[in-house]
């Protein structure tokens, strides 16, 4: 049995939690308005594909390939994004819900993420190099042993980030951030 290629092609309110796709390759393709909640996208190739408020919470990434995805306004909770395909890895999400999603070790350089919401995250000894976190909720978001160096958090809120165990050369912040890079201290900022 061979793999689906699909190019080009439009996929508009599909419950492909209820009719799965096809698996294969899927090339330049735009996905709209459809529910993947809970759906296996195992050996999966999406290609320069865009996803426009899509769900696709808890869905299976074993060995998926994400290769410049677009991602704008999607419900994508719980997602393993550590577990995908990491040759070609490349996304940006704009509007997203990314609660407990994991990135864990990911090279995810000059990923960026706006307006999203990515509390209880994990990037745990990820290298987000020159990541933008634009407008993004950080509540709860684990930076263990993280390269974060040149990454733009001067528009995101409640993170917590250790300076001592993660790289944080040129890494931007607000004045008004400071305080989540102090926190560990117990130091009382007004």
């Amino acid at each position: 049995m061979h793999d689906f290629f699909i190019d080009n092609k439009t996929f508009e309110q599909i419950n492909f939690e209820k009719h799965p796709p096809e698996k294969g390759e899927y090339e330049n393709c735009i996905f709209k308005n459809c529910n993947f909640s809970g759906t296996n996208l195992s050996m999966f190739k999406f290609l320069e594909c865009e996803f426009y408020s899509c769900n696709l919470s808890l869905v299976n990434l074993n060995n998926t390939a994400l290769r410049d995805i677009q991602f704008k306004d999607c419900k994508m909770l719980g997602l393993h994004f550590d577990n995908c395909n990491q040759i070609g890895l490349s996304f940006s999400f704009d509007g997203c819900q990314l609660k407990h999603s994991s990135f864990y070790k990911l090279k995810i350089k000059k990923t960026v993420f706006r307006n999203t919401q990515l509390q209880e995250a994990d990037f745990s000894e990820c290298d987000l190099t020159a990541a933008q976190f634009d407008n993004c909720d950080l509540s709860g978001v684990i930076f263990n042993r993280s390269i974060l160096e040149k990454a733009d958090f001067r528009t995101a809120s409640n993170y917590t980030m250790d300076p001592e165990i993660n790289k944080m050369k040129g890494a931007k912040f607000s004045v008004d951030g400071v305080a989540g890079l102090l926190r560990k201290y117990g130091l009382v900022i007004e």
